[in-house]
This record gives structure tokens, sequence and C-alpha cells, in this order.
């Protein structure tokens, strides 16, 4: 099953996704929207925010800090 089937971000093949990072001890989160094109060839959220290149063309995501990518419950 589709991590991200039923939901979507602003506007159609955008997933709205939640970005938890940790510095120093600190937890911290970023929302972001990108392209929801690819998104079900990965099996894991987190690679595909690592890995796929239309995602990596639109964010900067410091990867030796993120550790858990997960759909967005704000829509």
């Amino acid at each position: 099953m589709s991590p991200t089937k039923g939901r979507r971000g602003k506007g159609p093949g955008r997933v709205e996704l939640r970005l938890l990072f940790v510095d120093d001890g600190s937890y911290h989160h970023e929302t972001v929207t990108v392209p929801s094109d690819s998104v079900d060839e990965y099996e894991r959220l987190i690679d595909f925010v690592r890995e796929d290149e239309a995602v990596l063309k639109r964010l900067h995501v410091d990867v030796k800090r993120l550790v858990s990518v997960y759909v967005s419950e704000s829509d």
C-alpha cells in the first residue's frame, strides 16, 4: 500500500511531508510539499526524500540529521 494514498499536498501531483530532524539532542520538524510522481517507487518515505531527483532539486536536506519522514496530517 502506498504511504501517500489518499493524501495530497497543495496541487495535483504533490504530497505534504513532515520531516523530523535531530540536532544536538533537540528535535524539530519541517513541513514540505514535494512532487509525488515517484513516491510509490520507494518502500520508505525517508528513502524517497533522500534519493528522488525531483525532491533533491527542490530541497536541501541534511541527511545526517534527518531521522523520520511521514505524511503530514494537516490536510
